[in-house]
């Protein structure tokens, strides 16, 4: 089992930045693809980016090409989003998951999840 847990959520500025953190528990972090995913009052859950289980590989959803970036150190079991250009449109709860599975962009495809970090923009 792998247990989660976000930080690094606040209040910026429009234009400024952020940088989450994911903190996982157990020594088989390496096994597992991890994913950013994001909530807004209101809104379906939305996926923000992946990273494969060596970090070779990312994926981001149009909405934050460019904008964010997602890195893991496995050495430290923990998993990054860096966050810049804000926008107020991105004011949301921000999760991590982890993943055995190869379908990264979908949430059902997430077996491990975190409690969530706020996020707000002000704009």
């Amino acid at each position: 089992q792998v247990q989660l847990v976000e930080s690094g959520g606040g209040l910026v500025q429009a234009g400024g930045s952020l940088r989450l953190s994911c903190a996982a528990s157990g020594r088989t972090f390496s096994s597992y693809a991890m994913g950013w995913f994001r909530q807004a009052p209101g809104k379906e859950r939305e996926f923000i980016g992946a990273i494969t289980k060596s970090g070779s590989t990312t994926y981001y959803a149009d909405s934050v090409k460019g904008r964010f970036t997602i890195s893991r150190d496995n050495a430290k079991n923990t998993v990054y989003l860096q966050m810049n250009s804000l926008k107020p449109e991105d004011t949301a709860v921000y999760t991590c998951a982890a993943s055995t599975s190869v379908a990264l962009y979908y949430s059902a495809s997430y077996d491990y999840w975190g409690q969530g970090t706020q996020v707000t923009v002000s704009s």
